[in-house]
């Protein structure tokens, strides 16, 4: 039988109504203080809590798995020196020292050889070479410290469809954002608070932190109706020795490891092996995670309320049910949660 004729591979089997209203907007003022849908991912039975009952639900001998990547300020907004043109700068990932990766609008306009200016040149960009779907490489050149300049000069480069101005960047964050390299947050993570990971830790259940840079393939549409076509950007992941350790520890004692978000599900899942063990180390991951597939590592997940036909919805009905995270879904947009980056979470155990 064609693949495309099974349900659960056709993208159409990933769509939902989802009324504009319902798209999150801005964060809520206490992060902890967004909803919570409690899904069993074997009935579907569904909960409606408050993030902070998350603790309910955490036992002691768990190990949470949050990942600790840092949103750079990525959105530059730049004029092309030869002629005075306005062009938008989206740095995607680095591929050397002062050399990036990056998005051009409008494209025409950034052909090799030119050169934008940023902040009245204090950062200066040639753009060297066209790479795959037209994205440019950009040499850039200035004085000091190139992550302060960006702080100055850049944006946070906030998902498509949240068009509110962000009044304050951190909220775009998480509290334990520790290595720079995202150009997008992992938002299950966004929801956390100190006081409440300070409350996790009492409960005896340990934390554990991987690192994956969050590129903007998270947000690009599948654009193929056969979902097995899809390509999945790479994204670079690093799990520290002390971090494998904690998770195989908990692993070994038969405690659950629960992931932050489909960052961090998707960084374990590209390392443990049949076992659900993992090594230290880094690499970069391009891993696609769609029903079928059978979880190694990850015994519960956290995570947002993600857009129709997107490949994080895939992951989520990979780890539990297709059928039954739609219906959660319906019953969300029913029980008009917040959707999206700064909306409302859901706990799947």
């Amino acid at each position: 039988m064609d693949t495309i004729k099974q349900e659960g591979f056709r993208l159409q089997d990933y769509d939902y109504e989802l009324p504009q209203e319902l798209i999150a907007q801005d964060p809520l003022s206490k992060r902890d203080s967004s909803r919570l849908m409690v899904v069993d991912r074997r009935t579907g039975a569904v909960k409606h809590k408050i993030f902070h009952d998350i603790l309910d639900y955490l036992h002691e001998g768990d190990c949470l798995v949050i990942n600790n990547t840092k949103v750079i300020p990525a959105r530059l907004m730049g004029t092309k020196e030869e002629t005075g043109a306005t062009i938008e700068v989206l740095l995607l990932k680095r591929r050397q020292d002062n050399v990036w990766e990056t998005l051009v609008k409008p494209g025409k306009k950034a052909k090799p050889g030119a050169v934008i200016s940023f902040g009245d040149g204090l950062l200066r960009g040639r753009v060297v070479d066209v790479v795959e779907e037209g994205n440019r490489l950009i040499q850039f050149e200035y004085e000091g410290i190139f992550e302060e300049i960006l702080d100055q000069l850049g944006q946070m480069p906030l998902p498509p469809y949240i068009t509110h101005r962000l009044e304050d960047k951190k909220r775009y964050q998480t509290v334990y954002a520790k290595h720079d390299g995202s150009a997008a947050a992992p938002t299950a993570g966004l929801h956390f608070t100190k006081e409440l990971l300070r409350q996790i830790q009492e409960k005896g259940v340990a934390i554990a932190s991987v690192t994956l840079h969050v590129g903007l393939g998270t947000f690009r549409p599948v654009k193929v109706d056969n979902i097995l076509e899809h390509h999945m950007h790479s994204e670079f992941y690093q799990i520290e020795e002390e971090d494998a350790a904690l998770i195989n520890e908990t692993k070994q004692r038969g405690g659950r490891v629960i992931s932050v978000g489909t960052t961090s599900t998707r960084t374990l899942e590209s390392v443990a092996d049949a076992d659900g063990f993992l090594k230290a180390g880094s690499g970069w991951t391009d891993i696609f995670i769609y029903p079928g597939y059978s979880f190694k590592c990850v015994d519960a997940l956290i995570t947002n309320f993600h857009l129709p036909q997107s490949t994080l919805l895939m992951l989520v009905s990979a780890f539990s049910d297709r059928e039954k995270i739609l219906a959660a879904y319906q019953e969300a947009v029913k029980e008009r949660y917040r959707f999206f980056s700064f909306g409302d979470a859901m706990l799947i155990v």
